[in-house]
């Protein structure tokens, strides 16, 4: 219910809307020192800046603190140093806002709930009007592509479809800030190919800005404006790497030379 509860932090925009103001996301000088002993530093000096309607890729080692970043923007985690502001405000300030929405690899579905309910689950917690919830349900089950598929449960759904579900609830109080933890990473090539394409679809009619996590470069550059390339722990930002491929995107980029060059640069960047 942990995972559940960071998807609740969603923005107030309406749905659809492009809200291309504000300052977007920046970390200045983060860093995250757990107080064990000795004390183990997974973060340090991290800086960067996601302008709104951005969509950011980190990648790095496994262990370089990919995911405890996300959970820092997010306000789930505090830093031990430097500062996160989203907008100019607080992380938790943002989330009192409830400008995040956040997809993890697991679904995190409820069994018992049909694909319906656990997409209007969000709207319940803060208390949407019932019809409300139904009229919003409706249309992020049509934008990912599950319309007709509201009352199964999630055991009767393939892994990929179960993804689906968790994106249309994390966008279901219309995030400004849409964070993705390696959410494709359990699925076979096909599924996360086609689930790709619909993510880059879904993006461009919301533009949120989105920070995703994920182990594949390919992914990376294929979603991405800027890649985010973290170093061994403790997790610093090496390079960003800017993603100057046209949109809309579709699977054949994927043989393009440009595409081909980013992949050498970012899998030499990573094996240094």
């Amino acid at each position: 219910m942990r995972q559940l509860s960071a998807d609740v932090q969603a923005s107030k925009a309406g749905p659809g809307q492009f809200d291309m103001s504000g300052d977007g996301v920046r970390c200045e000088r983060v860093g995250l020192t757990y107080p064990t002993r000795p004390p183990l530093r997974a973060l340090d000096d991290v800086n960067f800046h996601i302008e709104p309607g951005q969509f950011v890729s980190l990648i790095g080692p496994s262990g370089c603190g990919k995911s405890t970043l996300l959970r820092i923007v997010a306000g789930i985690l505090p830093a031990t140093q430097g500062a996160v502001t989203i907008d100019g405000a607080t992380p938790f300030e943002a989330r009192e806002q409830r400008r995040f929405g956040f997809v993890f690899q697991d679904a995190v579905l409820l069994p018992w709930r049909s694909v319906r309910q656990n997409v209007e689950l969000l709207g319940e917690i803060v208390n949407l009007p019932k019809a409300e919830r139904t009229r919003r349900a409706g249309e992020l089950l049509e934008l990912v592509g599950l319309a007709g598929f509201g009352q199964l449960r999630p055991s009767e759904l393939s892994g990929g479809m179960r993804q689906r579900v968790a994106i249309a609830r994390a966008l279901a109080l219309d995030p400004r800030i849409l964070l993705m933890d390696e959410p494709f990473a359990a699925l076979d090539e096909f599924q996360r190919e086609t689930l790709n394409v619909e993510l880059l679809r879904i993006w461009t009619e919301r533009r949120s800005i989105v920070m995703f996590v994920t182990h594949n470069i390919e992914e990376a550059i294929f979603l991405s404006d800027r890649v985010l390339v973290m170093t061994p722990p403790p997790g610093r930002i090496a390079s960003v790497v800017d993603v100057d491929l046209p949109r809309p995107r579709d699977l054949q980029l994927r043989s393009e030379p440009e595409f081909l060059r980013l992949r050498r640069t970012l899998r030499d960047l990573l094996i240094r």
